[in-house]
């Protein structure tokens, strides 16, 4: 099923450019754009037409969009904590746990200084 309407949404949009690159420009946008009358599609009803045929493939672009996206989000499991619910409680309580005996630090050992070392000769070069 969501092939499926992967194609038919593919097909949406690629109709969807076209019908857009149809349409005579307004005169804006660096120059480009219909000259004069000469346009392969001219008048005012092809313009009522290509402007309804825009508004009707956007609508069915959007309804393809977001069924695309409810198909897929069908299957999975809740992510929410509210969606989830309350997690299970403990069946009896659980009794605290002693901490364990402390034992006094031990000693540190006195150990002697290290002895110095002698001072090396320079390096000739």
């Amino acid at each position: 099923m969501i092939i499926l309407l992967l194609a038919v949404h593919v097909l949406i949009a690629i109709a969807l450019v076209g019908v857009i690159l149809l349409q005579k420009s307004e005169g804006g946008a660096l120059g480009m754009g219909g000259g004069g009358m000469s346009g392969f599609m001219t008048g005012r009803s092809t313009a009522n037409l290509l402007t309804r045929t825009t508004a009707i493939l956007a609508v069915l672009f959007m309804v393809t969009s977001l069924s695309l996206v409810w198909f897929s989000n069908r299957d999975r499991a809740p992510r929410s904590i509210l969606e989830q619910g309350a997690p299970p409680t403990p069946a009896a309580p659980v009794a605290p746990v002693a901490p364990p005996p402390q034992t006094p630090p031990a000693e540190p050992t006195p150990t002697a200084p290290a002895e110095p070392t002698p001072p090396t000769p320079p390096l000739a070069r």
